[in-house]
């Protein structure tokens, strides 16, 4: 058996998440589907990094284990696959690996980008969140500055989820103002359920006025979810680059 690492991108608008699930289309039933009709055996995908329902991707990773030698014959099924997938999935690179290679477990981060806009632009209203409100972008950025002095995160998990731990190591945690677009990037080794949807909206209490910044450190430190604001969609919100 070769082993095999799949590089994706993806509007996630019309699938209910990533991973398999019983009685809903996701991104990685589509891939297996078109998969196991080009190969015409089954095949098994192992996802990198997990994305909600309505979440998008720049840039994903799975991998399968193939048993065919031809390895170079696997590595060209690009435009193949992809002429079978719907429109809105796209297989990028198809690369052969080594045997022990894990795509979720061997990625050293991942970088997420939250896009809002304040003007009205159809062009953005699958991959962005319309905010017609004024924020400030020094206030946003010292909020961010907590975020990344920040280790345990359980303040910014979603209940029901089985996790060992809460700890994450933020890289890289900053808003820019793009024209008329409002853009967070977080990036960091990992990343728990409903994580940046949570900074997201709980800095923009911040960077409204809200709450002040005191108050934010305070809310980070809970570790109480409920002191969170989830309620930012998911359309906003793009899986930029996994690294290796």
């Amino acid at each position: 058996m070769s082993r095999f690492f799949i590089e994706v991108a993806y509007k996630g608008t019309n699938y209910s998440g990533f991973q398999v699930q019983q009685n809903a289309v996701t991104i990685q039933s589509e891939l297996e589907k078109a998969m196991t009709i080009f190969f015409r055996e089954p095949i098994t995908l192992t996802g990198s990094s997990r994305t909600d329902a309505g979440v998008h991707a720049k840039q994903n990773f799975f991998h399968f284990d193939f048993n065919r030698e031809e390895a170079h014959i696997v590595c060209n099924a690009t435009y193949n696959i992809n002429a079978i997938l719907p429109e809105d999935i796209a297989v990028l690179s198809i690369v052969k690996a080594k045997d022990n290679a894990h795509c979720r477990f061997d990625a050293l981060s991942r970088m997420y980008q939250y896009t809002l806009y304040n003007k009205k632009d159809p062009f953005l209203t699958d991959y962005a969140y319309y905010y017609p409100y004024q924020a400030d972008l020094e206030r946003l950025n010292k909020a961010a500055v907590i975020v990344l002095n920040t280790i345990n995160f359980e303040t910014f998990c979603k209940k029901n989820v089985q996790v060992h731990h809460y700890d994450c190591k933020i890289e890289i945690s900053e808003w820019k103002i793009d024209k008329h677009k409002l853009i967070y990037t977080v990036k960091g080794n990992r990343f728990l359920r409903g994580m940046v949807r949570g900074l997201v909206g709980t800095m923009l209490k911040v960077g409204t006025k809200k709450i002040n910044l005191e108050q934010f450190e305070k809310i980070v430190a809970s570790k109480d979810a409920r002191n969170a604001d989830f309620s930012m969609p998911a359309r906003g919100l793009s899986l930029i680059k996994v690294s290796y």
